[in-house]
């Protein structure tokens, strides 16, 4: 058996920058620039350094990196409600794309919004040396009241998705008020004059935008608005049932319903089924989010896309923009970004996709 001496002997050395440049024969300056993917190293010189790298399997130590240029290159990030599809796509491009950029994440999901919590959370980051910090929390209720005498005082980046747009305060996030525009137009547009709404959970404000486009799209048509067309949700499927029932009881009239996320419409077109109601002939529905299972519903439902795994994408880059400025003493004005969601068609709304799919059978 080996004594620790021995061991130690016989473990391999680690690859380090200058073997690299020595095997390579330029500086490490230059295989520096190799690895960073700098754009002043001729071809031949890189494809050089990248077959020496290969070769003797160097990895760039992210601590060296670190120290070098005064960067964890960590970024925080603070989520809530990963039970909630919405979450945990956007976490989906937020991972894809701070891999692609090089940086890790820290991850703390909050139980509650109470203000120990909250500095607790901040600190812990802060403590670990993030470079920045994303908060993917939803905004619901009064949980983003403590803006107001705390981000002055973040000294990091700090940028916010799903959060209503505030003056100076940086933020990506869908436009769900267009979106909810986009759904009931359609629903108009098919000559439909009775358009109930079940909506999220009230409290959230991405379920308020919703509402509000449903709302404000119908009294701009001039057609009828009223609190017997609207039944509010949890987001869940079981929400949406108990919601629909609610609706066919005090707006038996209805022809149509925009509900604001696929989940609750799903349990729409089940309860529509068990009550022989024809979809899209008697009642059109549209829903929101374009989760992957919506088109295999049935019918398949027509939705609203929104494009989560854009909206983690854009909140990186946006973020490493400002870590880069504030490196190089820039200002950086913040900015408010909506992305902007699309309709797709589907059965549950249109004859017409269904009599194109049957001849197609």
């Amino acid at each position: 058996m080996l004594d620790a001496y021995s061991m130690f002997a016989t473990q391999k050395k680690r690859v380090t920058i200058k073997d690299v440049a020595m095997a390579a024969g330029v500086s490490t300056q230059t295989v520096s620039r190799v690895m960073n993917k700098n754009s002043y190293v001729s071809e031949m010189t890189r494809k050089r350094v990248e077959e020496v790298v290969e070769d003797l399997g160097y990895r760039p130590s992210t601590l060296a990196r670190s120290l070098i240029q005064q960067r964890s290159y960590t970024l925080g990030v603070v989520t809530f409600g990963l039970k909630y599809i919405g979450p945990s796509r956007t976490l989906n491009g937020i991972a894809d794309t701070a891999d692609d950029l090089g940086y890790m994440l820290l991850m703390k999901e909050l139980d509650n919004f109470s203000s120990d919590t909250i500095d607790s959370v901040i600190d812990s980051l802060l403590s670990r040396q993030v470079d920045g910090i994303l908060w993917a929390a939803p905004e619901i209720g009064d949980n983003h009241a403590w803006l107001g005498e705390k981000f002055a005082r973040i000294p990091v980046p700090i940028l916010f998705l799903a959060m209503k747009p505030r003056t100076g305060i940086p933020s990506v996030t869908t436009d769900n008020y267009q979106g909810a525009i986009k759904a009931v137009q359609h629903l108009i547009d098919l000559g439909k004059k009775h358009i109930g709404h079940i909506s999220g959970p009230q409290t959230w404000w991405e379920a308020e935008e919703r509402k509000r486009g449903w709302k404000e799209t119908l009294q701009k048509a001039g057609l009828e608005v009223s609190d017997q067309q609207c039944a509010e949700g949890n987001w869940s499927s079981a929400s949406g049932e108990q919601a629909f029932s609610q609706l066919l009881e005090a707006f038996p009239t209805m022809d149509a319903v925009f509900v604001a996320n696929d989940q609750m419409a799903l349990s729409v077109l089940r309860e529509a089924n068990r009550h022989n109601i024809k979809v899209p002939e008697q009642l059109a529905v549209v829903g929101f989010d374009n989760i992957p299972e919506s088109a295999y519903f049935f019918p398949s439902l027509t939705t609203i896309y929104q494009d989560l795994q854009l909206l983690g994408e854009q909140a990186i880059q946006n973020i490493v923009k400002m870590i880069q400025a504030r490196q190089k003493k820039e200002v950086v004005n913040a900015e408010s970004r909506f992305i902007q969601p699309t309709l797709i068609v589907r059965e549950s709304s249109s004859s017409l996709v269904l009599s194109q799919e049957s001849s197609l059978i």
